[in-house]
């Protein structure tokens, strides 16, 4: 098996440690420049099951705004990022739409909800 090294910067706290792994094949085998454990941890799950929060937005009928702004509970793995994209486009919420409305209970069976981050007040139909 071959042997690369991959510079990272860690996302995990301000500081932003550039980190040097070195990775074997499928294993992480030296982790190098993190002062703290969160580096580590990062690496080693961005490697191995690289996962993100999902922000995105979500068509609403009947609403003084077309669209609101939506996130997943957690993170999901990066691979499902775009099957849960098209799976958000199919739905489309009704006006009023509050804050911390939950639009999916659990998203592609990951145990993660689909909450709204914002809220579209209902808006009449002038004609």
């Amino acid at each position: 098996m071959s042997q690369t090294v991959r510079k990272m910067i860690c996302i995990r706290c301000p500081r932003g440690c550039e980190i040097d792994t070195t990775i074997d094949g499928y294993t992480v085998s030296n982790i190098k420049g993190n002062f703290c454990k969160l580096g580590e941890e990062y690496v080693r799950t961005e490697i191995i099951d690289p996962r993100r929060i999902l922000t995105t937005t979500i068509k609403v009928l009947n609403g003084k705004y077309p669209l609101v702004p939506v996130w997943t509970s957690g993170p999901i793995p990066k691979d499902k990022i775009g099957l849960a994209v098209k799976e958000l486009g199919k739905i489309t919420l009704s006006a009023p739409v509050s804050i911390n409305q939950i639009v999916i209970e659990n998203l592609l069976e990951l145990g993660i909800s689909v909450n709204t981050s914002g809220k579209v007040d209902y808006k009449p139909d002038k004609s």
